[in-house]
């Protein structure tokens, strides 16, 4: 099959040649960006009066086909013809005839894949936040469930200081909080249109790149043509961020697999989110979650593949660029997937309320209320915190814990424990006193709640304009 290009060359291109340099295989998926880029390009030459106004008409129609066609799945992609903008551009010139030639006129497929690229990051960025909302809002319905669900808190995984189920959940809803602003971020990036940049030095021809801008909703022009076609900075954000994100999903998937086990016993996973083993029918393995936590590293993988292949490049366009999208498809996929089917895992797993009761109630998560119970009789915390540790010392000794301890065992202690120190060593009060801003307090709870829907309210408004701006 002739080349678009090869008026230059005196013999065909090697069949490994054409299999190694060609990226029909992936790029396929722009077609809609790129066809509708060619429609608003086409468009512009005619009202520039760079092509006839008959012209650009015939090829706005025969590129509506041509998506018709795709869509319907009566479309074959060649792979001699290496990407979708040749593909797009051959089957156009063979329906329409000469017309079809002058598409290209004043362009490059060094901007015309940086503008679909830039076109098809702004709808899966769009996409993205629909589904990240969508999860914020799962573990907020999760959480005011369980507004009064006590469980020991960790640090180290060995039990700290009792803390509700919803205060849990409400510290990854706050991570997605952030990562919400880092895809907004990605958004602005790519809300920049670089057609127009030509190959690398723009065009002699009078083109109006702001009427393009306009007609495909991009809020700003590249400025400057070498960087147009050379930028790949708003990929590389968005594998930032989602390698941020799934950072934040997987460990919350290490909690689901630790809390799913028969050791926690805290939740149970829905059967439908769960799979079994083909050798021992006892299982129920959290396989979900292990994914999800074993494609961070994939999407990690990634960012490095595309910060390495970035990092040596001279202006302008190098074939080498073609690697910026295998990476980005894949980690668009698995971000998807994780937040969608994370949503659901979530909103029907069983959290088992009364273990993660006896939980907190066996352990010494309440030693810090202990000792604070002490300052508060006067003792500085330093010596109340010595104190405190004596007790627990001689509580384990004895096998015991400290509500089981009595009054007059505390007073060998200090002086200080009177009858009320059993009142402050209950977890429910323990929650109940730690009222400070962002702590796990039952009326601090309602107040992060509060926040919560102002948070998703706000993020809806937002993903509204997104969408507007398409």
């Amino acid at each position: 099959m002739a080349k678009l290009w090869g008026g230059r060359f005196s013999k065909n291109t090697n069949e490994l040649v054409d299999a190694f340099n060609a990226s029909i295989d992936f790029d396929k998926r722009l077609y809609n960006e790129d066809i509708r880029g060619s429609i608003a390009h086409a468009k512009m030459l005619a009202k520039c009066g760079i092509i006839p106004v008959e012209d650009g008409e015939k090829i706005v129609a025969g590129l509506k086909d041509i998506l018709a066609d795709i869509e319907a799945g009566n479309f074959s992609f060649e792979v001699a013809l290496e990407d979708i903008h040749m593909n797009v551009e051959a089957r156009l010139t063979e329906r329409i005839g000469q017309a079809g030639a002058r598409l290209h006129t004043a362009r490059s497929r060094n901007d015309q894949v940086a503008l679909d690229m830039h076109m098809y990051m702004k709808r899966e960025v769009a996409e993205i936040a629909e589904l990240l909302i969508n999860f914020e809002k799962a573990l907020l319905t999760v959480a005011k469930k369980h507004d009064k669900t006590l469980m020991p808190g960790y640090t180290h995984l060995q039990r700290a200081q009792p803390i509700t189920f919803a205060h849990h959940l409400l510290a990854y809803f706050n991570m997605l909080q952030r990562d919400f602003r880092r895809l907004l971020g990605v958004w602005e990036g790519a809300d920049m249109m670089p057609l127009g940049a030509g190959a690398i030095a723009g065009t002699t021809f009078p083109i109006d790149r702001h009427d393009v801008a306009a007609q495909l909703n991009f809020g700003k022009v590249y400025c400057n043509s070498m960087d147009a076609v050379s930028d790949r900075d708003y990929v590389i954000e968005f594998l930032s961020f989602a390698s941020m994100l799934m950072m934040h999903m997987s460990r919350l998937s290490e909690e689901i697999c630790l809390w799913s086990s028969t050791e926690f016993g805290f939740i149970e996973l829905d059967d439908a989110f769960a799979t079994g083993s083909s050798m021992m029918p006892q299982k129920k393995n959290p396989d979900i979650a292990e994914l999800v936590r074993g494609k961070t590293g994939r999407v990690y993988g990634h960012l490095q593949a595309m910060l390495v292949t970035a990092k040596g490049l001279p202006l302008t366009y190098n074939k080498d660029l073609q690697e910026d999208k295998e990476g980005f498809f894949d980690a668009v996929d698995t971000i998807k997937f994780s937040l969608a089917v994370y949503r659901d895992m979530i909103l029907t797993m069983t959290v088992n309320v009364d273990k993660m009761q006896q939980a907190v109630s066996k352990d010494f998560s309440n030693a810090t209320d202990l000792a604070d119970y002490l300052v508060r009789k006067g003792l500085p915390f330093r010596q109340a915190h010595e104190v405190v540790g004596k007790c627990v010392a001689y509580a384990i000794l004895n096998d015991k814990f400290l509500p089981e301890i009595s009054l007059e065992e505390y007073k060998e202690f200090s002086e200080l424990f009177e009858s009320d120190l059993l009142e402050a060593l209950k977890p429910y009060n323990c929650v109940a006193a730690r009222k400070s801003y962002g702590g796990p307090a039952f009326t601090e709870n309602e107040k992060q709640f509060a926040i919560g829907d102002e948070v998703i309210a706000a993020q809806e408004k937002t993903l509204a304009e997104l969408q507007a701006n398409l």
